[in-house]
């Protein structure tokens, strides 16, 4: 009975101070100095919000890497082109099987991972293959890297439809025994050039199998690039798990008087992408506008993944109350995409909020760091709500130190993050990334919409 009596009085206490909750719609007015406890709700629509351009991402050892060529009608064209490792079967020095060894065929199998953003019914695509004329190391790669393939020799091709979640069925080589079929994951299986194979593995120099180092300096790697089949197709973001791709070759082995079938896999061992994004001009005036113009708030404001595009955010309403004695009891940020904007194209179901510290990096704000025992992801807010059709962020604590001017603000921004790479210690990420391919136009700082963004602010006045 204690513990009830507790929550009813708790309860009581609640709907007498939301009770006294009032809406303005300017920061700092209409302050209620006769009452010393006042739920207080302000309204700040006068927010400055531009579209910036994104840094450019680490692309190489991700769990997903994007292979792209789409047409968006308000974003223009996307493509990313995909650099591939390759290493020697069982990643380490390689014995050619004796015998006389031919190919039957040979096929880059390539693992669909989650995330394909684009046109998966009516577009076709076509992939192609070549060697890469420097070879991919062990290191980072940026979104800004660029590859030279060599044009002249075209090593695997092949006209397909995006089928990114079904499943195959293939037959499966088993040395000395019957071949049988088997199911596997979702997957593009490209055909692939077996003299090429037979060249770098089966008929290679003993010293370009002696080791990892030499195949690879002789292999050097493989250059994907997506195409749209018709111009009029548009497209698509394909994200690949390319952990889990490699060369599969299957190949006859014929010993004295046995013949026998085989097969043998090279594995990937580092990959990366070069995103390449074209604006149309609207866009572009957009972010010439955010560099000349930063302080002139925009009324249309874009993001999109793939290391696209994010939002600049400020508060210059918080000015206002700088100098009152008033605690923060909450305060969100609220997004609203444009009407009509998430069709045909979804919107991001996800963004990030963070800010810049002194010395330009990129750090969590206050709310997002939250030591107590609730889940940040869920309490920070973020996610695509579908029946609101809004983001919210909570900055109740970020907007409070800004207040009390315990924290400056060297900017804050809002972009794109995907869904299931977080923070290992808060649930929150906020780096720049390429595992996520959609976008949001959103509105921003339009007075005329009912849907521009918006700093909601619940306070109490605290009289001295």
């Amino acid at each position: 009975m204690k513990f009830f009596r507790l929550d009813l009085l708790t309860l009581l206490i609640s709907l007498f101070i939301l009770n006294g909750c009032k809406r303005q719609d300017g920061i700092g007015l209409g302050v209620n100095d006769q009452n010393q406890i006042s739920g207080n709700l302000i309204v700040d629509s006068n927010l400055i919000v531009n579209t910036v351009a994104e840094d450019t991402a680490a692309t190489s050892g991700l769990s997903k890497t994007p292979l792209a060529n789409f047409v968006d009608p308000v974003f223009g064209t996307t493509q990313s082109f995909v650099a591939v490792g390759i290493n020697p079967p069982g990643n380490t020095a390689y014995s050619v099987p004796a015998g006389t060894l031919s190919i039957d065929s040979a096929v880059l199998v390539l693992r669909y991972a989650d995330g394909f953003y684009g046109d998966s019914l009516a577009s076709r695509y076509k992939i192609s293959v070549y060697q890469l004329q420097n070879k991919i190391e062990s290191k980072t790669y940026y979104t800004n890297n660029h590859w030279d393939p060599d044009l002249s020799q075209l090593l695997g091709t092949k006209n397909f439809t995006a089928r990114t979640h079904d499943s195959l069925t293939i037959a499966r080589i088993r040395t000395d025994t019957v071949d049988t079929i088997q199911r596997v994951p979702p997957q593009l299986r490209v055909p692939f050039s077996k003299s090429f194979i037979y060249s770098h593995l089966f008929n290679a120099p003993g010293s370009d199998l002696s080791s990892v180092a030499n195949f690879q300096n002789s292999f050097k790697g493989l250059y994907l690039k997506l195409d749209r089949a018709q111009a009029s197709d548009a497209g698509g973001i394909i994200q690949l798990n390319m952990s889990s791709s490699h060369i599969d070759v299957f190949y006859k082995v014929v010993n004295g008087t046995t013949t026998d079938t085989a097969s043998v896999s090279l594995p990937v061992f580092n990959r990366a992408a070069e995103v390449v994004h074209t604006y149309p001009g609207t866009i572009t005036t957009a972010l010439q506008a955010s560099q000349n113009n930063p302080g002139v708030s925009q009324n249309t404001i874009y993001l999109q993944g793939v290391a696209g595009l994010r939002a600049k955010v400020s508060f210059p309403g918080l000015d206002k109350l700088a100098d009152s004695a008033i605690v923060i009891n909450r305060a969100e940020v609220v997004i609203t995409p444009k009407p009509g904007s998430t069709v045909p194209y979804a919107a991001l179901p996800k963004l990030t909020m963070y800010k810049l510290d002194i010395a330009g990096q990129r750090t969590l704000i206050q709310d997002a760091n939250s030591r107590d025992n609730r889940s940040q992801l869920s309490y920070f807010g973020g996610g695509y709500n579908r029946t609101t059709k809004q983001y919210h962020f909570l900055v109740t604590a970020f907007v409070q130190d800004l207040i009390s001017k315990k924290a400056v603000d060297y900017g804050t921004y809002i972009a794109p993050v995907d869904t299931t790479l977080v923070n290992t210690t808060t649930g929150i990420d906020v780096g720049p990334t390429v595992l996520t391919a959609a976008r949001s136009v959103l509105v921003g700082s339009d007075q005329t919409s009912p849907y521009s963004i918006r700093l909601n602010i619940i306070y109490t006045r605290i009289h001295k």
